[in-house]
């Protein structure tokens, strides 16, 4: 049987380091971002390579859901799914995500609107997706990981996660081959230039985080939805 791994994170985290470390595993089969066409189709929002995503992927998310949870070719023991909770638009069921294994991924938001300002300047709360992540976490639950103790500690914190994912960890999630990976979104040549010079997780960074004066209303506005996430991490 195949354990499918939803892993919702919000926007500037590790989220494709991530998608690296368990894309080693060798049981393992990973998609990237599957709600993503849907989600500029549905909003009309212009992010770089918005055509070729549009061609990529289905944009009904009905068509997504079915392809998560329906037969996968290779039956692997894992589907790891890397899933971005802005995409979770309100007119998205919920009925078939009772078929995935939750985990969700977090990260201070202090470091999350220091770093999404430097793309984008004025980011909403919903652009972070913290709301719809802890709506996610209250409807299905399941492990919490930061990015943070990810960092700290990757061995330790994944051997937790794959614990309570019920898959096993294997060491293979430590590292990996630098470069571009099949299961790679096409937006990758935009945003993965980083993950595909990396050999594994970064060490983690300590220093402080500037937040722009203007934008600290909303660090603070996302700080509670953090928090209770945070209450319930490995």
């Amino acid at each position: 049987m195949t354990t499918r791994v939803a892993m919702w994170s919000g926007p500037r985290n590790i989220s494709t380091a991530m998608m690296r470390s368990f894309g080693s595993r060798a049981d393992t089969v990973a998609v990237d971002e599957p709600l993503y066409a849907y989600y500029l189709a549905a909003t009309g929002i212009d992010h770089p390579g918005r055509a070729a995503i549009l061609d990529s992927q289905p944009q009904r998310w009905q068509d997504v859901a079915a392809a998560l949870t329906g037969p996968l070719p290779s039956a692997p023991a894992v589907h790891y799914q890397k899933h971005m909770t802005h995409h979770v638009l309100p007119e998205v069921g919920r009925e078939w995500m009772g078929a995935l294994t939750h985990a969700f991924l977090i990260r201070d938001p202090a470091h999350v609107v220091a770093s999404y300002a430097k793309v984008r300047g004025e980011p909403t709360l919903d652009d972070l997706g913290y709301p719809q992540q802890l709506s996610l976490f209250r409807a299905f639950g399941g492990p919490v990981v930061d990015a943070a103790d990810v960092l700290r500690d990757p061995a330790r914190t994944l051997r937790r996660l794959c614990d309570a994912l019920g898959i096993g960890f294997d060491p293979a999630m430590l590292a990996w081959a630098p470069g571009p990976r099949p299961e790679d979104g096409v937006w990758a040549p935009y945003w993965y230039a980083g993950v595909e010079r990396s050999t594994g997780f970064a060490a983690y960074d300590p220093s402080p985080v500037e937040v722009p004066e203007r934008l600290v209303a909303l660090v603070e506005a996302a700080q509670p939805f953090y928090d209770e996430l945070a209450a319930h991490r490995l």
